[in-house]
């Protein structure tokens, strides 16, 4: 297998906003990013594993945060898109950052070659079904997206690639006004280092249900689909479900880049708990009635010092929504108050970044 670790020393941290650098702007070429790359990031794998064990009790309270706001009426969600070739790590993805959280809160789906049913159906139907609802993050491990990878190459329909591209913005437009954020991370694994991963799947016993001996015949079209890909990108990279090309030799560093990108997602919308309906001191009569006194005296003496670190810990967390949108730059105006809300292609995606420079983080 490849070199899996980073760069030795440093003190870990983004130096630079990675959405920014793995952003699909004006000008990208695909030929020319470093699979092996870790832009951004100053430190190596064991760095960036604990730091993005710190990320995940972020994301984690940030989940449970859009989840009960979608229990009580609210209309936000997230939806992660994961392409990539096979061996770019999209299960890994799914296991190390979707598995940081509550799957009840995740929606996840995988995409593969459409059933009898779904054919009958025009190619976005499997999708919009699949859609999370408010509240939930949806993780999508392929999607519509192979309707203009392997459709395309392969030639199994004869498209106007064109129009299809301008048919899925406008879908993910509707999907973003809706009130859903849209990440879309493309893994880039080298020609390479793909060829390595396939090779330990056949030499290691416990990794041959991995490999499917259509893996080679797709890798025999390396160059096919890499200016597939390149069409896409550039194609579909707008300012409500903009792409993010993550350089995925090293699988630590894709797996903290595409962690950082939906815990910027999150912070974008700022999200409080929930305000209920009721009066609480109401219901907290209500239910004294119907507890015994040295019950009702223990209640008192445990949210006396519970109550105090919950507080604390919601400071903390703010800090923390701060912190993480002061690197990305994000515009705390909330999506829908905002006159750019559903921007050109060339703009930034609602949750929004501002244009700017590099700006380093704060390193804790």
């Amino acid at each position: 297998m490849g070199d899996d670790n980073g760069k030795d020393g440093g003190v870990a941290g983004w130096v630079t906003d990675p959405g920014d650098l793995l952003r699909v702007g004006p000008g990208f070429d695909l030929a020319g990013v470093d699979r092996a790359a870790t832009p951004g990031w100053d430190g190596d794998s064991d760095t960036a594993d604990a730091f993005r064990d710190g990320r995940g009790d972020l994301l984690s309270e940030m989940q449970e945060r859009l989840y009960a706001n979608g229990r009580t009426g609210g209309t936000r969600s997230v939806l992660l898109v994961v392409q990539g070739l096979d061996t770019a790590g999209k299960g890994g993805i799914i296991r190390h950052v979707a598995g940081m959280m509550d799957p009840q809160g995740l929606a996840i789906r995988s995409f593969g070659v459409p059933t009898p049913e779904e054919r009958r159906h025009h190619y976005l139907w499997r999708i919009r079904r699949a859609l999370p609802t408010p509240g939930k993050i949806g993780v999508f491990d392929r999607s519509h997206y192979e309707d203009v990878l392997v459709v395309r190459v392969e030639k199994l329909a004869e498209v106007d690639w064109a129009r299809r591209f301008r048919e899925i913005n406008a879908f993910e437009k509707k999907v973003a006004e809706s009130g859903t954020v849209i990440v879309k991370v493309a893994l880039m694994v080298s020609r390479e280092e793909q060829g390595l991963r396939l090779m330990e799947r056949l030499d290691r016993p416990d990794k041959h249900w991995k490999f499917n001996p259509g893996d080679v015949d797709t890798r025999a079209r390396w160059d096919d689909y890499q200016a597939a890909y390149q069409d896409m990108l550039v194609h579909t990279s707008t300012g409500w479900a903009p792409w993010y090309v993550i350089p995925a030799d090293r699988k630590w560093y894709a797996r903290l880049a595409v962690t950082e990108l939906l815990t910027q997602a999150l912070a974008s919308l700022e999200l409080e708990w929930p305000k209920v309906r009721w009066q609480v001191e109401t219901q907290r009569r209500r239910l004294a009635a119907t507890m015994r006194p040295e019950t009702l005296a223990k209640a008192a003496e445990e949210a006396g010092e519970k109550v105090p670190e919950v507080h604390e810990e919601i400071a903390e967390h703010a800090e923390d929504v701060r912190a993480v949108n002061e690197l990305a730059d994000v515009d705390p105006t909330p999506a829908e108050d905002r006159p750019d809300a559903v921007a050109a292609d060339e703009e930034t995606s609602p949750g929004a970044k501002k244009k700017k420079k590099g700006k380093k983080s704060k390193k804790k």
